[in-house]
This record gives C-alpha cells, structure tokens and sequence, in this order.
C-alpha cells in the first residue's frame, strides 16, 4: 500500500535530498488567484459578502454571521458528557502546559544610568480559525483559544463554517454544535459562522458584525492558507498550513500494530494527508504492509485513507541505521515525528526539524491531537525546520525599552557620532551631539 524509497546507497555523510521524499503538493500560489477576489469582495461587501458566500460554498443560507450567545450556551447544555468531560480534560492539559510558556519582562543594566528592558505584550486583539470540513474540530478551538487566553490577549473572535442541518435543527447556519460549546466552555463569546478564504478576509478588513483583527490563526485547506498568505501584510499570521503529516522513524523492535494504526490516524483527516515510515528494517516495512491491509479495511474512512496512503506524499524510505533515519526526518521536517525505536528518548533528544516528537510506543499522535497537553497547531510542508507551533510566545510582542541618563549617553555619544559618519547619516549623530553644550558630546574619559 505504501510506495517504497530506497536511500540506502545514498552517500554517507551526503545531505539529503529533499525532493526524493514524499511531499503533499500544494498550490498556494495557484490558490491565490481564486481567493483574492473572494477577499476583496468581503472588504468592499463586509457580511453581505459573506452571507453570499455561504450559500455559495457551504450550501447554507445565514442572515448575519455573529453567533448569539444563547446558541452557545444551548450547545453546551445539549453537548453529550462525556465529550464536555473529554474537552475539559484537554483544556485542562493544555492550560498546564501553556501557562508555563508565559514570559516575564527582563531588564537588562547596561551601563551605570542605561538600561534595556524587553516587554512582553499580547496582540490586542486576534481571529482564530477552526476548520469544518470532513471532522468537527473541536480540538482545534482548544489548541488555538487556550494559548491566546493564557498570552493575555483581550479580545478574541473565532470562526468556523456555517453548517448544514436537516430540517429546523436550530443548529442549522451555524458553526457545528460541538465547536460551539467548546468556545463556551472556554469563555468565548464571539463566534462566527464564516469559513474558508472569507473567514481570513472578514478578521482582516472587519465587517459590520466584526471588528478588524491584529492576527490571525488557526488550521484550514488551501484556501485559507492562500488566504493568509494574501492578507499578511494587513494582518499577522500563525503559518500557512498544509495537509498534515507524520513521519514515524522506527527499527525492528517497532510493533507494526501500533507504527500502521499511526500511520492511519493521521491518513485518515484528508486524501492529501501524508503518512511516512522511515526505518532501516525492511522486515518492519513488510510487516507494517501487511498490517496496514486488514485496519484500513476495518476503518470507517476507508476509501479516504486508501488514497492517503496511496498518495506521492506518503511511503515508507528505507535508510542504512538511526543516524540515516534522523537525517532524513530532519530533511523532511514533519509536522508529527513519532519514533518507535529502542532507545526512543535518546534519539528524540537529537532531532532538530519537527513540529512535535512523539517518544515510544505509548506516545502516538492523538494523544497530541486531544490530551497531551501539548499543542496540535503545528507547522507542515518542511517549515518545521525554521517555523514553530502555536503556542502562548505566538500572541505576544517582545517590545525594547531604552532608558539612558544624561551621563549614560555622554558616555557612549562619540561612538554613535562615529558610526554615524561611517554610514554617512550625520543628522543621527546631530541629533546626539544637539544635547550637550555648544553642540558637542564630551568625549569618554
């Protein structure tokens, strides 16, 4: 089921090349062409757009997109218990983990009268997205509300897409029931059922029903990240999102069980969804085949994850050892990096380029998905390897404040002068040199 790449005869030593593993395509740059005028019709139209676009894309008709505050608390009383208690345990978890992530201001004494401090600041206000889609992610408001609350941001407004409902279902026109009671479990009062490339559009130039945002974050299709990448310049963003991935480095004392009920997890979101084995055992790489065979004929999604798995972006790359292995998911850069190997924590402890590790056989992916604590906004398509997840240092603003006395400056005026000169910019120097006596900065004793 899974295609095989074999870099065994690869050169010891060599860099690997990037292009011969298995890659998702995604077109944002074909996309941009067909959300751009999507995104100017929301900034001149505002929630007419968007009530058009509704029924354009999601076959729904809505009269305003801002959620009322009674449906909230209607979809929380109606949400099955089990599943409040699952969410509550998750953000639970995750405000654990996020609130150590907070950062402190540090003032730095430079020199006796001068000092530096750096501030931290949460954006004042940001737009999350939560995709709808083929699954209800009400994960997603946890990972992406929870490190915006715990930054200190102020105000808040999420989106996620209108749903279709049979017959007078009051939840009809509105984000999913499940979406909703999570935001109020987590005290979210502004929701809005838009979604896809009008969602970022609506945070970015605002709209009669919703004020502009400072950033925008938050998981979706190409679209959405067609989006973001079209509006960054007006709003800051997480990342451009692409179809997950997982990567899974594992030698034979892997339990193939376990490495293919991985592999179909995450197969399972999206036929573009990308699933990679990487292991030096070519007997583990038979017995995951034939694992792979009989629990995805089992699994509800079967047709869609056949075609994952099927697909370029996913395989199995046969390496030489583990210090193979790591090279390669260091080229690849996944967004999930499970390692099922004997010693699973000295190697997790080498990787470089992942948006998560996840350490041994009882660490997979979904626990990361819902439970772990961490979080599961990650960066896909190799930006592992310069980009980080969502976490609370994504909502906030490190800020310099510079504060010299008279003297403190005197000290080090005639080598700002200098450098001034050297780069031919002498009004900087003036304008240093304008606050001591007769024009001139006393030179350093």
């Amino acid at each position: 089921m899974l295609t095989r790449i074999d870099l065994r005869t690869s050169p010891v030593g060599g860099v690997v090349d990037r292009d011969l593993l298995p890659r998702a395509e995604l077109d944002v740059e074909a996309a941009l062409e067909k959300v751009r005028p999507i995104c100017e019709d929301v900034r001149h139209r505002g929630t007419a757009a968007l009530i058009d676009l509704a029924r354009r894309f999601d076959g729904v008709a809505i009269e305003r997109t801002r959620v009322p505050e009674e449906a909230l608390r209607r979809a929380l009383d109606e949400l099955d218990p089990a599943v409040r208690a699952a969410l509550e345990e998750s953000i639970r978890r995750a405000r654990l983990v996020h609130r150590e992530q907070r950062r402190t201001d540090t003032t730095v004494r430079v020199v006796p009268g001068g000092t530096v401090t750096e501030r931290w600041v949460p954006v004042e206000r940001v737009g999350l997205y939560v995709p709808g889609g083929q699954a209800v992610y009400g994960s997603s408001v946890v990972m992406n509300v929870v490190p915006a609350q715990e930054a200190g941001v102020g105000s808040i407004a999420l989106a996620s897409p209108p749903q279709r409902a049979p017959g007078n279902d009051w939840s009809a026109g509105l984000p999913h029931p499940t979406i909703l009671a999570a935001c109020a479990l987590l005290g979210v009062t502004e929701v809005h059922a838009a979604g896809g490339a009008q969602a970022v559009a609506m945070f970015a130039h605002g709209t009669a029903e919703c004020a502009p945002v400072r950033m925008v974050t938050g998981p979706g299709n190409v679209y959405v990240a067609a989006a973001k990448r079209l509006l960054k310049g007006i709003v800051g963003i997480d990342a451009e999102a692409g179809p997950t991935e997982v990567a899974v480095i594992a030698d034979d004392s892997a339990d193939p069980r376990f490495v293919a009920a991985d592999l179909i997890s995450q197969a399972e979101h999206d036929v573009l969804a990308a699933a990679v084995l990487i292991t030096p055992s070519e007997a583990l790489a038979d017995a995951v085949d034939a694992e792979l065979a009989p629990q995805v004929a089992a699994a509800k999604h079967h047709e869609r994850i056949a075609t994952a798995l099927a697909g370029r972006q996913s395989g199995t790359v046969l390496v030489r050892d583990l210090d193979h292995a790591l090279a390669v998911s260091d080229a690849y850069a996944a967004e999930h990096l499970e390692i099922h190997t004997r010693d699973a924590a000295a190697l997790a402890a080498r990787v470089r380029n992942a948006g998560a590790v996840f350490v041994g056989p009882h660490a997979p992916v979904s626990l990361g998905d819902y439970c772990a604590g961490s979080n599961h906004v990650l960066p896909t398509g190799g930006c592992a390897c310069h980009s980080s997840g969502l976490s609370v240092q994504s909502f906030l603003r490190g800020i310099h404040v510079v504060d010299y006395d008279r003297q403190a400056l005197a000290d080090v005026a005639h080598h700002v002068v200098t450098l001034a000169d050297a780069e031919d910019l002498p009004a900087h120097g003036t304008a240093v040199k304008v606050r001591f006596e007769n024009g001139k900065a006393p030179q350093s004793t």
